[in-house]
């Protein structure tokens, strides 16, 4: 089965075209801020250019969006986006068509960008990574997904998420005027501190060079260690992956981040936990090709 997975972040969009789970072509669009919708059909079109795309070929379509979803008749839109509030409202299959030339009817399934690089990340160790999973997509915003042995765990009462983690408040400090508030509003929380704008504010707008220079005592990651603490107390995985592009940037913490969030943990942790980090940029967009791929066979 051939299937495409669009991921649509906040700074960037990732394509990737599955056939029968190996990798046909991939693609990543140029950075944007606050795209507007033509911009972002703009940018995904040039990013896919000189694809051997046979589109008629596509069999499903994946779509990772970064905010709350919901489904009108022609399909799924935006209801709600902190970092891509010009996407709100916008049909999103009528965006891909201008975008990518697929086919009108094509299936298209959205899943969060957490799910699907949890199941591309899990999908790529196979029995090298069993039991519990728990994956944190840091990116321009942070999400979360619980695995069990490759199984999604939705607690939301839609069964989508497996919990907003990047809005729980991990602030790191007692002065309040020092705790920075997210975009949604939100004091404390993960995302204000370690998404992609929160960095940028904290340190400047390189996060190629702040990103190696990071230590486990500065107060982004002290909230990353702060918060994968409360998780373990909460869905006591056997292995943390770190995804995403800031997850990837943390690589060189791997020891020293372990060796914090290990300091006098609870004893619900399980012992011998492992923390992992993403292979590179591309787990989401891979993800949502599997779980579109899936989807479709079941739908048979």
């Amino acid at each position: 089965m051939l299937a495409l997975g669009v991921d649509i972040g906040g700074t960037r969009t990732k394509l990737v075209l599955l056939r029968d789970g190996e990798v046909q072509a991939q693609a990543v669009t140029s950075s944007y801020v606050l795209p507007t919708a033509a911009d972002l059909t703009a940018a995904i079109a040039a990013a896919a250019e000189g694809w051997a795309l046979a589109t008629s070929g596509v069999a499903a379509v994946g779509l990772c969006l970064p905010g709350l979803v919901e489904q009108a008749a022609d399909g799924p839109r935006l209801r709600l986006s902190v970092n891509l509030p010009a996407l709100v409202g916008v049909p999103l299959v009528a965006l891909l068509q201008r975008a990518l030339s697929v086919p009108a009817g094509f299936p298209l399934h959205t899943f969060s960008d957490a799910r699907a690089a949890a199941t591309d990340f899990v999908a790529l160790r196979g029995d090298a990574l069993p039991g519990r999973t728990l994956a944190l997509s840091l990116g321009t915003g942070v999400g979360a997904a619980v695995l069990d042995d490759g199984v999604f765990l939705g607690i939301t009462s839609d069964g989508a998420s497996s919990g907003h983690i990047g809005q729980m408040d991990v602030s790191v400090s007692a002065d309040r005027g020092r705790i920075p508030v997210g975009r949604d509003g939100g004091a404390g929380s993960l995302e204000a501190y370690i998404g992609a704008p929160a960095l940028r504010a904290w340190y400047g707008p390189d996060l190629q060079a702040i990103l190696p220079r990071l230590t486990v005592d500065e107060p982004p990651v002290a909230a990353l260690v702060r918060a994968i603490r409360i998780c373990h107390a909460i869905y006591r995985p056997q292995h943390v992956a770190l995804l995403g592009g800031i997850g990837l940037g943390l690589r060189h913490l791997g020891p020293s981040l372990h060796q914090s969030v290990s300091d006098r943990l609870t004893s619900l942790a399980r012992p011998g936990w492992s923390l992992l980090f993403a292979d590179d940029e591309l787990h989401a967009a891979r993800g949502a090709a599997r779980l579109a791929a899936r989807a479709g066979r079941l739908a048979r």
